[in-house]
């Protein structure tokens, strides 16, 4: 089964406190804040679109328009201040970036503006900071920021100079401050002391001057920071103040009244400016001739509220916004009760005589918290009612306002009658049931039921219930018989709901219980009390066996028989209103920050929902369509929401049956009658006008027919006049022609005698010229051969020095290359040798470590081996003495017998003594030799230490050599995408300039296509002129036959055969109509694709302006020098052709001078040779001159795109 889901349709109402609330996205379409979306809105064919808010956000502050209308920016409150740039361009309004302080805590943005260009953002964060952050929005990159205030002075608005991307106006209570960016910094530019002054708006009206508005109605206009010029907006021009007087003094401030107008908000626009000026009212200032000042011109006011019992109220309204269509044709504004009006300018300036008013621009919203919402079953009428007094019928199929009327009391609570025609309110101090007329609602009972909060009519109609306090009361619709009181809550009753059947009735209350109570025995049937929570809204399933209920403890809870099926956590939000589809495959609740969420069904066993951003307060009331096709949300901001319900493949949900909806109205008899009477007398009116109009027209005919008469005679006499005229003028010309002839005659022979005297003359200067022509042909071949020759000698020493220069650079270049490659190739050589180095230094001390730690313990294990055996030997010589020693004490008797032998054992015994101790020696010196040994192995371990000591630098060097490359590495990845990117750029914009071509050559194809079908009409206007004249003299002859009626009829029916057809009768009224409607709506079409064309041909021509001007600053050098080269080129070609010219002639005046010796007419050829000389000549020249022209004309179709003059390209 798919998900439902539910798609933003429709909304009435306006959110207000949002700084800059109020944008022109084109003509026809408007952007403002709606709830916690943003609306845009068609004012032509009343569709709308929606951009929701950012996730968890807390509200919006401020909007701000790029210059060229393509990105939205939009500051909210989530965690941190936030900034959310959209393209409006795009499909979906897709979001570009979300800007944020970076380091810099920012818990909001009070105001924001877009550069000229639209590259940069400004935005204000609030206090106790107050810091201006200046951002390149597109990089996401803070560029500067700057604290404007020190003080607790709130701070209204900032904005961009028109014509300049650094220059910043900040203004506010007691500041008013430009601020200048320059070297990576926000500078103050101008430094005037205006503590005293609130200033609440300013605007731009030239790259320098700026003006302000204040609190007290005053306008300021400064110069580069400078104030010049004071005006009020109840006077009617300004005048010039001295700058010692910018700072009123402190008596004058508080002498000021509290009733003087507050300028909220002001708006640039070509004639001058609009400004708020106090409540309801809106004035227009144009600029004067004289000293640059500023005139009212216009004031145009809120008009009073006929439905209002006060219609003096809608006028107190403040202006919060204004905002003027891209053609300056509308004017549009908002204000603090959070309704949009609406004028068009021409019609303001039209009404001179009159007051100018606003009207709404849609409909009137409401402006205070929505408490009650209710729909019908048999027309699709909505029914809300507010705080602000009013109730309100809207129609969602239609999405119009249908009825509104305020009362005195406000309204808690609404319910509208199943057939749509009776309204159930409850006010303060009664509940009332109301008609709904056609124009109006209307009591026709009352009720004593005071502060009815919940009230609800019955599914078929016949009863209503109504709360007070924690009873629920029954009555009757037809009888008002109060049927049933239901008593059981302890606390005050928040939702009541009926079943299918109207037999039981579901209510919650504030004391957490949920009863089911009979309509018909007025008993409960079931219930389920949960103390620790005060539940807000509860739904019941279309069968009426399981109902939902929310309230304070932030779950859903499905109930059915007394019992908590199931609980679904809401998180950190609670939820305020619930409703389920009558198919039971969802469930909707609001939550107390304004969002939606939808809920499968069956409630699935994790928390699982989609939630959707609606309105900026907690949810009041919610309820969906009895043919599931819309849900309608209100809340406390005032906003009423249309959603459209489909599931997630984009279809509705299906009905069960088509729905047909009533058109009957209600309508009293004396309203009937009334407009009865009315209708009458105007169809008698209208009669009377109509008899009136036609004796007009009669006495205008008879004049006219009169006027006809008088013109045709005076014009035969004018004819007859011009004939006599021109029979005069005849015969002036023949004398004329006559003297003329004989002038023309002596003339010719005159010529003749002159041209023979000319040609003797010229015979002879020619004489002279050839031999000139002779000497300087001479000259010219000397001349022609010395150029040739330093030509050639020029050539061949520039070819020769391109040569040496090319094979000197060659030869360093190689020479160079070959350095490089070979410190490459020794810079690895060392890495190569470091390494092997290291590694042979390496295993080195390895290898002699563990050869000397062999060698020492096996001479250690020898050593020890022979102190044992030397150990042993020591023993047997100790036993074998005592045995001696022995065999001495036993043998006594022999010892003098043994002495020889004695001795000799001494001897021996000496011997072995002196063995002994060289043997305890050696074992000293052995001893001494491990010590040294050992001590040896001491230090080389010591040093192996440190060798090891010295491997970890050098692998910590090495590390950090590879850390310095890695960045640089990044960096040239970097730069190769950065390059990549600007090739897609480059790309990008190529293709719009092909397309950009393509519709401007469409363009002039249909303007060509234009002006042959202009060309057309206008032959065919010749036509019917000529016709028109053709007709006119025969309508003169017929006029001649004025006596003779007989002849005049048969004269007249001619023409009228003549002339009229009758298919002509029938198709000039059809085709002039569809011609010229044809002809206004090519127009049209071609009027605005030429200004989106204007728009996109301005755009790119910004774009490449700077590529054009650095190619056009690189070609003015080679320009001049082609120029100059040229120019020598030129003076050797004039030369060189010049002397051509003279050879020319020279061999020709030789050829006529041979052929005049043997001629017996040399007089004649002489005459035909010069004759065609001077028409080479004047080739020559013609030709000169068209080469000429050429040029220029390619100069000055060069663009120039720059203010830059290059020299002129001469040939």
């Amino acid at each position: 089964m798919a998900s439902v889901v539910a798609q933003s349709y429709y909304t009435f109402g306006l959110r207000t406190g949002v700084s800059n609330s109020l944008c022109y996205f084109d003509e026809q379409t408007i952007i403002f804040p709606c709830g916690n979306n943003l609306v845009r809105y068609n004012i032509d064919q009343r569709w709308q679109k929606f951009i929701p808010g950012s996730e968890k956000s807390q509200g919006m502050f401020a909007m701000a328009m790029s210059a060229n209308r393509r990105y939205l920016a939009v500051s909210e409150r989530a965690e941190k201040g936030i900034i959310t740039v959209y393209d409006l361009h795009h499909e979906q309004t897709r979001r570009r970036k979300v800007l944020t302080g970076g380091d810099i805590p920012v818990q909001e943005f009070l105001c924001l503006a877009f550069s000229p260009d639209s590259k940069f953002l400004i935005g204000q964060s609030g206090g106790p900071d107050w810091t201006l952050f200046y951002w390149m929005w597109e990089k996401q990159k803070v560029l500067a920021t700057v604290k404007t205030t020190t003080l607790s002075n709130n701070i209204y608005q900032v904005s961009f100079s028109p014509h300049d991307n650094t220059l910043i106006c900040v203004s506010g209570n007691g500041v008013f401050k430009l601020y200048r960016y320059l070297e990576g910094a926000l500078k103050q530019c101008s430094f005037q002391k205006l503590d005293s002054l609130n200033f609440l708006s300013h605007v731009w009206m030239s790259e320098e001057r700026v003006i302000a508005g204040t609190d007290t109605g005053r306008l300021l206009v400064f110069e580069s920071g400078d104030m010049r010029w004071e005006m009020s907006v109840t006077s009617k021009t300004s005048h010039e103040v001295d700058r010692q007087e910018t700072k009123p003094s402190e008596e004058e401030e508080g002498r000021v009244s509290p009733s003087l107008p507050r300028i909220t908000v002001i708006t640039a626009y070509s004639k001058g400016f609009a400004c708020s000026a106090g409540p309801g009212t809106v004035c227009l200032f144009e600029k004067t001739e004289e000293k640059d000042n500023y005139r009212k011109t216009r004031e145009i006011q809120i008009p009073p509220d006929p439905h209002s019992n006060e219609p003096s109220q809608a006028q107190l309204q403040e202006i919060t916004g204004l905002c003027i269509s891209p053609s300056e044709e509308a004017l549009s504004a908002c204000t603090d009760y959070g309704q949009i009006y609406s004028i068009t300018l021409a019609s303001a300036e039209i009404s001179k005589g009159e007051q100018a008013h606003f009207e709404f621009l849609s409909h009137s919203f409401h402006s205070k918290a929505i408490t009650g919402l209710s729909i019908c079953i048999r027309k699709p009428l909505i029914a809300t009612c507010s705080l602000d007094h009013s109730v309100r019928i809207w129609n969602y199929e239609s999405n119009v306002l249908e009825l509104y009327k305020e009362f005195q009391e406000e309204a808690h609570s609404v319910a509208l009658h199943p057939s749509g025609l009776f309204v159930l309110v409850g006010f303060t101090d009664k509940l009332r049931l109301m008609n709904l007329l056609i124009d109006d609602i209307r009591t026709f009972k009352e009720l004593t039921v005071r502060g009815c909060r919940e009230c609800a009519f019955s599914h078929g109609g016949h009863m209503f219930a109504a709360v007070n306090g924690n009873v629920i009361h029954i009555y009757s619709t037809t009888t008002f018989e109060n049927l049933l009181n239901l008593k059981g809550h302890n606390g005050k009753v928040r939702s009541v709901i009926w079943s299918m059947d109207d037999s039981r009735l579901v209510s919650c209350g504030m004391d957490g219980a949920v009863y089911e109570w009979n309509t018909l025995s007025s008993k409960r049937e079931s219930e389920s009390v949960l103390k620790s929570c005060s539940y807000t809204g509860v739904a019941m399933s279309s069968d009426g066996k399981i109902f939902f209920a929310v309230g304070t403890d932030r779950t859903l809870k499905e109930i059915q028989d007394c019992q908590i099926l199931r609980e679904m956590s809401a998180d950190d939000v609670m939820y305020t209103a619930i409703t389920m589809t009558h198919s039971g495959r969802a469930i909707f609740t609001g939550t107390s920050a304004g969002t939606i969420r939808v809920i499968k069904y069956p409630m699935p066993i994790q928390k699982e929902w989609t939630e959707y951003q609606a309105h900026s307060c907690a949810i009041t009331k919610m309820i969906i369509t009895f043919d599931d096709q819309y849900l309608l949300s209100v809340s406390a901001d005032g906003c009423l929401f249309i959603w459209k319900i489909i599931d997630k493949e984009g279809r509705g949900l299906k009905r069960d049956k088509d729905v047909s909806y009533a058109e009957e109205i209600l309508i009293t008899k004396s309203d009937l009658e009334e407009k009865n009477q009315v209708m009458m007398e105007l169809k008698t009116r209208v009669e009377e006008l109509k008899m009136e109009n036609e004796y007009q027209l009669r006495l205008k005919d008879m004049n006219y027919n009169e006027k006809i008469k008088e013109l045709s005679e005076k014009f035969i006499h004018e004819i007859e006049a011009l004939k006599t005229k021109n029979q005069v003028l005849k015969t002036e010309k023949e004398k004329q022609e006559y003297v003329h002839k004989e002038v023309l005659a002596e003339a010719g022979e005159k010529h003749s005698k002159e041209q023979q005297d000319f040609e003797s003359t010229s015979n002879q200067k020619l004489m002279l010229e050839y031999e000139k022509y002779h000497e300087l042909q001479l000259k010219s071949q000397r001349m022609q051969e010395d150029y040739e020759q330093q030509l050639h000698n020029m050539e061949q020493s520039k070819y020769q020095a391109l040569e040496d220069l090319t094979f000197s650079y060659e030869a360093k270049l190689q020479e160079k290359q070959l350095q490089l490659a070979q410190c490459q190739e020794e810079s690895q050589q060392q890495v190569r040798e470091f390494e092997e180095a290291k590694k042979q230094i390496e295993e080195d001390s390895d290898h002699e470590i563990q050869s000397i730690r062999l060698k020492y313990e096996r001479v250690l294990r020898e050593e020890k081996e022979i102190s044992l055996c030397l150990k042993g030997e020591t023993g047997i010589m100790r036993k074998k003495f005592s045995s001696l020693q022995r065999d001495i004490d036993e043998r006594n008797v022999e010892i003098e017998k043994l002495k020889v032998e004695l001795q000799k054992f001494q001897g021996v015994i000496r011997s072995m003594d002196k063995d002994i101790n060289t043997l305890k020696k050696e074992i000293l010196e052995r001893d001494e030799t491990i010590q040294d040994k050992e001590k040896r192995i001491y230090e080389l371990k010591k040093k192996n230490q440190e060798l090891e000591k010295f491997k970890f630098v050098l692998d910590y060097k090495i590390k950090e050599l590879k850390k310095q490359i890695e960045p640089r590495e990044n960096d040239i990845q970097e730069m190769k995408e950065q390059i990549q990117e600007m090739e897609t750029e480059l790309e990008l914009f190529h293709k719009k300039n092909t397309q950009l071509e393509l519709k401007s050559t469409e363009l002039r194809l249909k303007l060509k296509a234009t002006d042959n079908e202009m060309h057309k009409q206008m032959k065919r206007v010749k036509d019917v002129e000529s016709l028109v004249h053709r007709f006119k003299t025969d309508l003169h002859h017929s006029v001649s036959f004025i006596q003779e009626p007989q002849k005049l009829k048969d004269s007249i029916r001619k023409l009228y055969e003549h002339y009229v057809q009758q298919s002509d009768v029938v198709d000039i009224l059809g085709e002039d109509a569809d011609i010229q409607r044809e002809y206004s709506r090519q127009r049209e079409h071609l009027e605005r694709n030429v200004a989106s064309l204007k728009k996109k041909l301005a755009k790119n021509t910004g774009v490449h302006r700077t590529e054009n001007i650095k190619v056009m600053t690189e070609n003015v050098s080679l320009i001049r020098e082609i120029n100059e080269l040229r120019r020598e080129l030129r003076m050797v070609r004039s030369q060189l052709h010049d002397y051509e010219c003279q050879e020319t002639i020279n061999k020709k005046m030789r050829a006529s001078f041979e052929t005049a010796a043997g001629s017996l007419i040399p007089r004649l050829d002489f005459d035909e040779e010069a004759e065609r000389i001077i028409q080479m000549q004047r080739t020559e020249i013609q030709r000169l001159r068209q080469e000429i022209q050429g040029q220029s004309q390619v100069l000055a179709l060069r663009p120039h795109t720059s203010g830059t003059i290059f020299p002129a390209l001469t040939t």
